[in-house]
C-alpha cells in the first residue's frame, strides 16, 4: 500500500510521458528489438482464485517515451499483457544484464488496469536503472484489493520481460508498501520455480497480511464513530462498521475529510480547534496509535477500501473482528469499552482474506527489507510480522532486515534504495550475507552519486506487532496462515478473492 487509497489515487501523481505515435513506435520497437511485433492480446480472461498469471497472448510492448530523468539512459516501452494489465519496461543502455520487477502499492482502487501507474513508477524509482538494471513493473489487471492478482500479474510482466529480452543474469523482486505484501506473495507462490528470481527487496511493507495487517484501520472505524458519530450520521441509513461504507454510498474523500473536520479539526491549528474537537482527537490518535499527520489517510482507507474489500471482493462478507480488544488510552476507557461497535468475522471471509494475502514465510530465496521507523502508514512493526512468520516457517536465516530514521512512507532515500539493490546483488551471487552495520558503511558510497543521505540505523529493532496493533484471540502466534492451511485451502472451491 503506497498511501490508503480513495476512489481518488491519493498519492501525487508522477508526469505523465506520451506514447509515440503507433507507426513510429512500431518501427522503434522493431528495429531495438529485432523482432515484428505479435498479435494484439485477446479479451483478458476472468482468471481464476489461485493467481495464475496466464492469460491470452499479449501484445509486444511498444517504444515509449522514458521518465526525464532517465532520458538518453535508458529504452522505455509499454504495453498490455494477456490478462489486461497494463505495464512499463526499461533497459538501461548500460544493461548490468539482470533485472528488478517491481510490485507497486496501494491498492488503487477503479475497475480497469490504470496505463499510467506503471509509468509513474518507473519514474519514482528510475534509480534502479540508473544503477544498471532493467525494470518492468505492472499496474494490474484492475484496480482494488487482490493480492495474488497482483502477484499473477508481477510475475506475467516478469514472462513479457523475458519473451522480449531474454532471460537475465539475476532477477530481484522489490515490493514497496502494499506492493512489499504482492512481492512476498511472489516469492512464496513463484519465486521456488528455478531461475524465476533470485532475490526480495521490500521496502515499507505491508507484511503483516490481510487478516491481521489492517486490524488497527478496524479499530480506528469503530473508534472513530463512536467519539464522532458522522459516518454515517443518525439521520443516514445505518449500516455494520465493518463494511467500511455501505455499498451504495456516493460519499467521496472531500465529504468524509469534511465530516473528519467537523469532528476533531484535524488540519486546523490546535487553537483554532474546539474543546471537543480537540479532546476527541486526543482519544482517537490515543486509543488507535495512528499519528495525526496520517489519520485522515488511514480513515479513507478504513472507508473505502473496506468497502472495495467487503462489498466487492467478499461479497458482503466480513472478514474483520474486534470482539474480545479492549481499547485503552481515552478519557473514559470504561465509556468508550462499553459503547463502541462490535463484531465478530464471518469465518469463510476471513479464510478468503487469509488465503489471499497472509504469507507463510515459505520463502526460498534471500529477502532484505528496508523500512523507516517514524513510517505513519505501514508501521514498522510490519517487520517483527515478518520476522516471526519467517522464523515460524524455518526461514528466518533467509532474511535481513534494515531499519532508517526516515518518517516518509512512500519514497526512501534513492542512496539507500541503490544501496540495498547492491547488496542483495552480491548476496544472491554467492557473496557474504548482509549485516545491518554493513549496509549502513556501503551506503556512503552510493549517496555520492544521489546526495539524498543515509539514515540507517544499525542498532534498532521493532517491537513485537501485538505491542503496535491490539491482538485479537488468538491472534498472537505467527505465521497467520501456514502452509498446510494454505494447501488445505487451496483444494476449497473457489477460495479467495477472485482475479
Amino acid at each position: 500500500m503506497n498511501s490508503p487509497h480513495t476512489p481518488v489515487r491519493a498519492l501525487p501523481l508522477y508526469r505523465r510521458h506520451r506514447l509515440r505515435s503507433a507507426a513510429l513506435a512500431a518501427t522503434v520497437a522493431a528495429l531495438l528489438l529485432g523482432s515484428a511485433g505479435r498479435a494484439p492480446a485477446a479479451p483478458a480472461p476472468t482468471g481464476s482464485p489461485t493467481g495464475s498469471p496466464t492469460g491470452s497472448p499479449a501484445a509486444a510492448p511498444v517504444a515509449a517515451d522514458c521518465p526525464e530523468a532517465l532520458a538518453g539512459k535508458a529504452r522505455c516501452y509499454t504495453g498490455q499483457d494477456g490478462n489486461g494489465a497494463h505495464y512499463a519496461l526499461a533497459v538501461p543502455v548500460r544493461w548490468n544484464g539482470s533485472l528488478v520487477v517491481h510490485a507497486h502499492g496501494g491498492p488503487d482502487l477503479g475497475d480497469a488496469s490504470d496505463p499510467a501507474r506503471s509509468t509513474e513508477d518507473l519514474e519514482r524509482w528510475a534509480v534502479m536503472v540508473e544503477e544498471g538494471y532493467a525494470w518492468a513493473g505492472s499496474s494490474y489487471r484492475r484496480g482494488g484489493y487482490g493480492t495474488r492478482m497482483a502477484a499473477a500479474d508481477t510475475e506475467s510482466v516478469r514472462r513479457v520481460f523475458t519473451d522480449r529480452f531474454g532471460k537475465p543474469g539475476r532477477t530481484y523482486l522489490h515490493g514497496q508498501s502494499w506492493g512489499g505484501n504482492v512481492a512476498a506473495k511472489v516469492a512464496e507462490t513463484y519465486g521456488t520455480k528455478p531461475g524465476a528470481y533470485d532475490g526480495v527487496l521490500l521496502t515499507n511493507g505491508v507484511l503483516g497480511g490481510g487478516s491481521r495487517g489492517y486490524d488497527y484501520r478496524v479499530d480506528l472505524r469503530v473508534v472513530y464513530q463512536y467519539y464522532c458519530g458522522n459516518h454515517p450520521r443518525p439521520t443516514e441509513p445505518q449500516y455494520p462498521l465493518w463494511q467500511g461504507l455501505r455499498p451504495d454510498s456516493t460519499m467521496t474523500s472531500a465529504g468524509l475529510s469534511a465530516r473528519l473536520r467537523e469532528c476533531t479539526g484535524f488540519d486546523a491549528e490546535p487553537a483554532a480547534r474546539t474543546a471537543l474537537q480537540q479532546r476527541n482527537l486526543d482519544d482517537i490518535l490515543a486509543v488507535t496509535g495512528i499519528p495525526e499527520r496520517s489519520l485522515e489517510s488511514h480513515l479513507r482507507f478504513a472507508t473505502f477500501t473496506f468497502r472495495d474489500i467487503v462489498s466487492t471482493r467478499l461479497e458482503g462478507r466480513n472478514p474483520f473482528s474486534n470482539r474480545g480488544v479492549r481499547y485503552t488510552g481515552s478519557h473514559d476507557d470504561r465509556a468508550l469499552n462499553a459503547g463502541v461497535e462490535r463484531f465478530s468475522a464471518d469465518p469463510a471471509a476471513r479464510r478468503d482474506l487469509s488465503w489471499d494475502s497472509d504469507l507463510t514465510g515459505r520463502v526460498s530465496l534471500p529477502v532484505l527489507t528496508l523500512h523507516a521507523i517514524d513510517d505513519p502508514t505501514a508501521f514498522v512493526e510490519h517487520e517483527a510480522a515478518y520476522r516471526a512468520t519467517l522464523r515460524g516457517a524455518g526461514r528466518e536465516h533467509r532474511l535481513v532486515q534494515s531499519f532508517t530514521r526516515e518518517s516518509e512512507h512512500s519514497g526512501l532515500s534513492s542512496a539507500e534504495y541503490a544501496n540495498s539493490i547492491a547488496a542483495l546483488d552480491r548476496w544472491a551471487r554467492g557473496g557474504r550475507k548482509p549485516t545491518v552495520r554493513s549496509l549502513a558503511d556501503s551506503c556512503a558510497a552510493f549517496d555520492r552519486t544521489y546526495g539524498t543521505g543515509c539514515f540507517y540505523d544499525p542498532a534498532f529493532r521493532p517491537s513485537s506487532y501485538a505491542s503496535r496493533v491490539l491482538p485479537r484471540p488468538g491472534g498472537l502466534g505467527w505465521p497467520a496462515m501456514t502452509a498446510g492451511q494454505e494447501r488445505a485451502w487451496s483444494r476449497i472451491d473457489g477460495v479467495g478473492i477472485a482475479p
